[in-house]
């Protein structure tokens, strides 16, 4: 395919995981692509790869700028550096939760801030922010980042409503538990990872963790330019977790 022939995009938090699979998806399709990252080192050709640590507004702003100029402007902004987090409301302290709120609703605040002004001059401009199933289901041991989350969903529709009338779609992708470096970081660290990866799995209906490869595909038909009808949307890729309730298996 090459319907992202002529358009530029940026991805932050795009060395590994969801973003690393989303950058090479967009420019396997056509796409210019520039990635940000706290260490883009192990990123490579047709890729470009900036140093950006999206808790500083001025690292956000030099990175997206030098990408813009080196792309020749922007089409699609897709924002998905994040962190994790564990436990209830009761086991972070007051800088965890403002470690997290800064990395995953600030983060996507100050890369949408600084991309906008390229996206405006763009014919086809997309916005796709990376939520999680967090933000629409209750999941145990998850207080702060489900927070965060709820946040990153609510300002997506806010993002929606102010810059549609500039021609700027603005969507969502809610992956379920995906299978990324920061989820085998908790698996290993379990005191059984055999039976946490199994628990894992068998919460989604589907039968297994989501793909980073699924979720880019998402990410890529919500930016895409056959697209151009939906934005304040926001696609669950979650292995039915969130809509389905299925029966105990041979009932």
């Amino acid at each position: 395919m090459s319907d992202f022939a002529g358009l530029r995009a940026l991805v932050t938090g795009g060395a590994s995981g969801i973003g690393r699979a989303t950058a090479d998806l967009l420019a396997a399709r056509g796409a210019q692509v520039a990635v940000l990252d706290l260490d883009p080192s192990a990123v490579d050709k047709p890729l470009l790869a900036y140093r950006a640590d999206v808790t500083d507004d001025t690292s956000v702003r030099t990175a997206v700028a030098q990408a813009a100029e080196a792309l020749g402007g922007l089409d699609v902004l897709v924002n998905n550096a994040g962190i994790g987090a564990r436990g209830t409301v009761e086991d972070n302290d007051d800088e965890e939760w403002r470690r997290v709120f800064d990395v995953n609703v600030l983060g996507m605040v100050r890369a949408a801030r600084a991309a906008l002004p390229h996206l405006r001059r763009s014919r086809h401009a997309a916005i796709v922010n990376t939520c999680s199933i967090a933000a629409t289901a209750g999941l145990p041991q998850r207080a702060l980042y489900s927070a965060t989350k709820g946040a990153v969903y609510s300002l997506t529709l806010a993002m929606a409503a102010d810059h549609v009338r500039e021609g700027i779609r603005v969507n969502c992708v809610n992956p379920g538990t995906v299978d990324t470096p920061w989820v085998g970081r908790l698996l290993d660290a379990a005191p059984d990872p055999a039976a946490e990866r199994a628990a894992l799995e068998a919460r989604q209906p589907t039968g297994r963790l989501v793909s980073p490869a699924e979720v880019a595909g998402a990410i890529a038909y919500l930016a895409g330019p056959l697209s151009g009808a939906t934005t304040g949307t926001a696609l669950a890729v979650d292995g039915g977790m969130q809509g389905l309730r299925l029966r105990p298996a041979g009932r």
